[in-house]
């Protein structure tokens, strides 16, 4: 025991949980917490905006796996953070969210800058504090951090009122984590595994989805195993992309509204389909009613909740991704049968070559298609990917191949314009010896391109490629296939100049009209020490080509 106030208490807590930096912006309601931060190791990063400072929170914990942390003052520095707050919820990302409160006094009592943070992030959190006691931080910093980082993970949000930050009393922080009601499953049923192995093993047509969860529990190894043992392709949902080298004969891209040729098509005609760490999102099925429509559905997920809410399984298995994959594999291999597959082999190849055919250019005019190639060719393959929202998205998702896991971020659930920047700002924190690239449109990179001046003045190098195409691309191109070409509160006129404002930031800028020209300008912001934003206009009519499901209606797909 040791008596500090709650302000040096809760530094010491994060200490412990071995927080390294922490993205945020002061105020009055939370100063005490910045006064001890003072003398700390941990670094805080200044963002300019507290939605980046979630964000980059959220890129912080997907580029490394640990626990990203942010923080701000009350009222409407706690507000802001609620964007990403709701992101990272929607795509299972551990962050713990640290807020300012008014003093306990005042609470409830339309006190200056107060707004019930509790209230409002009740639904996009797992579990969220309002410390009444200062003696409580320890023990709430601990479970905060546990909840958001064990079972399917997710933010948490820890609310500080003033007067505890300042309140000193004898602290603990010998706590063991014990929380009735909460136990994640993480080992599979034996008889799951059991009926999920026998199906696979009869299957003549088999194919795998793959989604974050695989990620997040480091199940790459596993899956790849078994897809070459199964001769299984696997498609990947927007949050699992890069669970599999994209370059592997069974990978076969992502699934969905705008997947491709192959994993829409192969999905349709599988016998058996093991779907794993993925909720069956509408962006990735489509009509429910004629998704997978002969095939049986394996479902792994750690979340209980999610089996049967939107598609219900053959066989359901709440567990881990990772122990659920071996145990599976483990079972198929004690059998000793495997099939031979050489027929649904050759059809994987054969839908796989149709999507390769959209990447083409004349090297005159700039398709998005061969931009991402051509970025493919140039990173290295432990580059950091990360994505607005939009076209640009796509583009980046279908045609820039990714070949480890946490290598690819984007904002899926919520589908948060001006995540990509500030993301990509949070991964570089992590892995700072690895470049890191943010795919833009100009649209959404105007959300959150004031912190230019966070990744100028921490010394944060970023490269911004933005597609810009003077539009609010997608919104534009639903008006084009659906509207009749009504184009209405979509054109952005070109302003502003990017390169003038990267300059304006002391990042440097360029703009390119070819390949070629971009080739020679990424490569030199690749060496260079400061961020770069790449401006490559497009033409405003390019559509991400949306590559439905045999079956289903287009238009009833894009516009549910």
């Amino acid at each position: 025991m040791s008596r500090m106030s709650g302000a040096k208490a809760l530094i010491e807590a994060l200490k412990r949980e071995k927080v390294e930096v922490i993205f945020g912006i002061p105020g009055g309601a939370i100063l005490p917490v910045y006064d001890a931060l003072y003398n700390s190791d941990i670094k805080h990063i200044l963002m300019r905006h507290e939605q980046c400072a979630a964000h980059a929170a959220d890129g912080y914990a997907r580029a490394s796996g640990r626990v990203g942390v942010c923080m701000s003052t009350s009222g409407p520095g706690a507000t802001n953070l609620v964007t990403g707050i709701a992101t990272a919820y929607m795509d299972s990302s551990p962050i713990v969210a640290i807020t300012g409160q008014v003093p306990r006094a005042f609470i409830g009592k339309d006190a200056f800058q107060e707004t019930d943070i509790i209230g409002i992030t009740t639904p996009i959190t797992k579990c969220n504090f309002q410390v009444r006691e200062a003696s409580e931080i320890p023990k709430i910093v601990k479970t905060a951090f546990y909840i958001a980082s064990t079972g399917r993970r997710g933010p948490v949000l820890i609310d500080l009122p003033r007067d505890v930050q300042t309140e000193e009393s004898e602290m603990s922080f010998d706590y063991k984590v014990e929380l009735r009601g909460y136990k994640p499953i993480y080992d599979p049923h034996p008889l799951q595994v059991e009926k999920a192995a026998n199906l696979l093993i009869q299957a003549e047509r088999p194919v795998i989805v793959a989604g974050g969860g695989v990620i997040a529990s480091d199940a790459s190894p596993e899956l790849l195993a078994l897809s070459e043992l199964l001769i299984a392709p696997v498609a990947t949902t927007l949050m699992g992309k890069g669970a599999i080298p994209e370059n592997h004969p069974l990978s076969i891209g992502m699934l969905g509204m705008h997947g491709t040729v192959a994993a829409n098509y192969l999905v349709q005609e599988a016998d058996v389909l093991l779907a794993v760490g993925t909720r069956f999102s509408d962006r990735s099925t489509g009509n429910i009613k004629t998704f997978c429509p002969n095939g049986k559905i394996i479902h792994v997920d750690i979340d209980a909740s999610e089996i049967g809410k939107n598609i219900k399984p053959y066989v359901p298995i709440v567990a881990d991704a990772k122990r659920a994959l071996k145990a599976i594999y483990d079972r198929i291999v004690e059998k000793f049968n495997r099939k031979e597959r050489s027929t649904w082999f050759n059809r994987i190849q054969e839908l796989k070559r149709m999507h390769e055919e959209l990447i083409k250019s004349d090297n005159e005019r700039i398709r998005p298609p061969a931009l991402m190639a051509e970025i493919r060719n140039i990173l290295p393959n432990d580059a950091i990917i990360t994505t607005e929202v939009g076209q640009n998205q796509m583009w980046a998702a279908l045609y820039l191949k990714v070949y480890k896991p946490r290598k690819f971020i984007s904002s899926g659930g919520l589908g948060t314009m001006g995540f990509g920047f500030p993301a990509a700002i949070g991964a570089k924190v992590a892995c700072p010896d690895v470049p890191v690239v943010d795919i833009a449109g100009d649209g959404s990179f105007l959300m959150t391109e004031q912190d230019l001046a966070s990744s100028i003045a921490w010394k944060i190098p970023i490269i911004v490629v933005i597609l810009n195409n003077l539009v609010l691309g997608m919104v534009a191109q639903w008006q084009r296939l659906f509207y009749g070409r009504r184009y209405f509160a979509v054109e952005l006129k070109g302003i502003p100049d990017f390169v003038k404002l990267a300059e304006a930031y002391g990042a440097q800028g360029f703009r390119v009209q070819s390949i070629d020209e971009f080739r020679r300008a990424f490569k030199e912001a690749l060496n260079s020490d400061v961020t770069t934003v790449i401006d490559v206009p497009i033409s405003p009519e390019e559509n991400v080509l949306p590559m439905v499901p045999p079956g289903q209606d287009l238009k009833n797909v894009m516009l549910s």
